[in-house]
């Protein structure tokens, strides 16, 4: 079984930027919602000339079930368009190489936009990391930033404090 194991963070400043070594465009969308009793999202992207379907497990945490599979790309731009609930996610995805791991850095666009997110896998829950001087306060059990959430609560209409 396909365990996906990730921690996310908020940014605490800009000095991650001189650090990038590839940025993605992507785009995705959700083939369900957040309803209540959902035990999984089915997700589509589009990254560069790549698409994916992918099922995850909607537990809350750093450890989900989580399955992948490659798709044709006319299939993967078809169901953005028609498919989809909710708005179609666009964030641009840069990696940055930090204490032996790759931290994914999720620019987000449109209604999301102003929203950074690092995230992290990790090979067991009990791994320790060495955190970037730029990271902030982690958010992996927080549910508003899972992408699906998004979906429906975008970044821009969350209250300010």
């Amino acid at each position: 079984m396909a365990r996906e194991i990730e921690r996310k963070f908020l940014l605490s400043n800009e000095q991650w930027r001189s650090e990038v070594s590839l940025t993605q465009h992507l785009a995705q969308g959700y083939l369900t919602t957040l309803s209540a009793g959902a035990r999984a999202s089915v997700r589509v992207r589009i990254a560069a000339d790549s698409a994916y379907l992918n099922i995850k497990s909607m537990t809350l945490g750093m450890a989900r079930d989580e399955f992948e599979y490659p798709i044709p790309l006319a299939d993967a731009a078809h169901m953005l368009a028609q498919l989809c609930s909710g708005a179609v996610i666009e964030k641009y995805r840069h990696h940055v190489h930090f204490g032996g791991l790759l931290w994914e850095i999720d620019e987000f666009l449109g209604a999301n936009a102003g929203l950074i997110v690092a995230e992290v896998e990790l090979e067991s829950e009990s791994q320790e990391i060495q955190c970037p001087a730029w990271i902030g306060p982690e958010v992996t059990a927080d549910r508003r930033y899972y992408n699906v959430s998004l979906v429906a609560n975008p970044y821009q209409n969350w209250p300010t404090s």
